[in-house]
């Protein structure tokens, strides 16, 4: 990619799995979704727009040697995994999970009415064989309203989750027509995730569900397009 490049991922060119219980979107390849251009962007190895029908969920499953990230968009997720950790994780709040040396977990949809419609994320550690961790942590809608909040980082900055990798995740809630800008470093890259409405990024257009990569030695410009946009940046080596 030259500088200041993007290169756009559309919502509906995303890999598909569908089982009833679960709607799944892969921004890059999982599962039995695989495409060679799409193995993933740096160390952000998986971006799953999930919505899992009430009552329903992953059952216990192993994990071992990733960073998971889960972001609840609408309804709520409840965890719990080897570690004795417990929890319902609902708008507004992220959860870090570190696999390490192996971890097993379930998710499931606790409502028995409403839709649970989340993100999980992979982001591959710096290195292997790290001691299985978890974390969650709750960022007020305000934060983010028109500005980047981060909510994850390697030093846990600001009130961040820690991440053991070099990345940076950042959120914001945009109104139509505000501007939030951030600066691409030498050497560093940034991908941008849609999760609900409309933005522009440096004026191309995206939708909900969209993706797009930009290249280092730039700023990334980012425009509500939408009444109301939410979008996830991540900073990346």
């Amino acid at each position: 990619m030259n500088s200041n490049e993007i290169r756009i991922r559309p919502a509906a060119e995303r890999g598909v799995a569908e089982f009833g219980w679960l709607s799944s979107r892969h921004s890059f390849s999982f599962g039995q979704y695989y495409d060679p251009a799409h193995m993933g962007f740096g160390s952000l190895r998986v971006i799953n727009d999930d919505r899992v029908q009430p009552g329903q969920g992953f059952g216990t499953h192993p994990h071992r040697d990733m960073e998971i990230i889960s972001i609840v968009v609408a309804g709520a997720l409840e965890h719990k995994d080897s570690l004795g950790t417990g929890s319902v994780i609902r708008p507004g709040e992220v959860q870090r999970m570190t696999a390490g040396t192996g971890v097993r977990h379930s998710e499931f949809n606790p409502s028995p009415d409403d839709e649970a419609h989340f993100l999980q994320i992979w982001i591959e550690p710096r290195q292997t064989g790290l001691p299985p961790s978890y974390e969650q942590r709750a960022f007020a809608f305000d934060e983010m309203r028109n500005r980047w909040r981060l909510v994850a980082s390697p030093d846990g900055k600001d009130g961040s989750l820690t991440v053991h990798q070099d990345v940076a995740l950042l959120r914001s809630q945009l109104t139509r027509g505000a501007r939030i800008d951030y600066p691409v470093k030498p050497g560093r890259q940034a991908w941008i995730q849609v999760i609900e409405g409309a933005v522009e990024i440096n004026g191309a257009r995206l939708e909900e569900g969209d993706g797009a990569a930009v290249a280092s030695d730039g700023e990334v410009v980012v425009t509500g397009a939408g009444d109301w946009s939410d979008v996830l940046l991540f900073d990346l080596a």
